[in-house]
């Protein structure tokens, strides 16, 4: 038989090729619905994207047909349902929450009136509240509140961009916004509208000398936004940067610590 990857793989590069491949496609799809695939994982550490799935996913939108869809007095015209079992799988979804086809929540995530895109996977434990909205692929660890409005990016293409990643035990705060790959390490703490992209200057500046990243939150930090000043040729402007302004205690239970860092630091949330 042949290799479902390597299908896939040739009818992305050559759309010639779907209808060989279209039911390496669908099973893939299944797969990620069913949680036994997914679009990234940390491997010895370290966050590997699985290429061929992103690419399955780009072709199923090719195969998938426009259909009316309803819900009660609601309808919508789309080419992928919604996520089904959502009992069976001990998943709460809020009215007029959203988990579409291809997502995977494991047991005791609630979405509130958010979306969970294609692609994406959350942890147990995980609340998405109102408004929040994981993007397409996106990688949600287990015990992560993101809070009303927040917006996780999706990432379709290219297949060997990273998706965005939030890390076990993780806290975004409300309307913060993480696009562009940015992983989110282990018990962050991001205070509201935080905008974190691959270019963020994300400035560490609990000690004498700031310490600077791109594209990390490092594990167990609070962060609230800031800004830093740049030059132009029509003068100098503050441009919005991410500010580490102390950590979480490793060594404490993560609600209270949670709890302690958003009063000690005074974290807006």
């Amino acid at each position: 038989m042949s290799d479902p990857r390597a299908l896939i793989d040739g009818a992305y590069h050559d759309l010639d090729r779907l209808g060989d491949a279209a039911d390496a496609v669908h099973d893939t799809i299944a797969a990620l619905d069913r949680g036994e695939v997914r679009v990234a994982e940390r491997i010895d550490g370290e966050w590997v994207v699985h290429e061929w799935v992103k690419q399955a996913i780009f072709l199923y939108f090719r195969l998938a047909g426009l259909e009316v869809m309803r819900a009660g007095p609601f309808e919508y015209h789309d080419k992928i349902p919604t996520k089904q079992g959502l009992d069976a799988q001990g998943v709460r979804v809020v009215p007029p929450g959203t988990v579409r086809y291809g997502a995977f929540c494991e047991p005791g995530v609630v979405v509130m009136p958010g979306y969970v895109n294609i692609g994406a996977r959350v942890g147990s434990g995980t609340m998405v509240d109102t408004w929040a909205t994981v993007g397409s692929c996106a990688q949600i660890g287990r015990d992560v509140h993101l809070s009303g409005g927040v917006g996780i990016g999706g990432v379709l293409e290219p297949p060997a961009a990273r998706p965005v990643i939030v890390e076990d035990g993780a806290f975004i705060g409300s309307r913060s916004i993480l696009v562009e790959g940015v992983i989110v390490e282990e018990g962050a703490v991001l205070g509201a509208n935080t905008v974190v992209t691959s270019s963020t200057r994300i400035i560490d500046v609990t000690g004498t000398e700031p310490v600077e990243y791109r594209g990390r939150i490092p594990a167990h930090a609070v962060v609230i936004p800031g800004t830093r000043p740049k030059e132009f040729p029509a003068g100098t402007y503050h441009i919005p940067a991410a500010l580490i302004i102390g950590r979480r205690s490793a060594q404490t239970d993560r609600k209270t610590s949670l709890n302690d860092a958003l009063r000690v630091f005074e974290v807006p949330v």
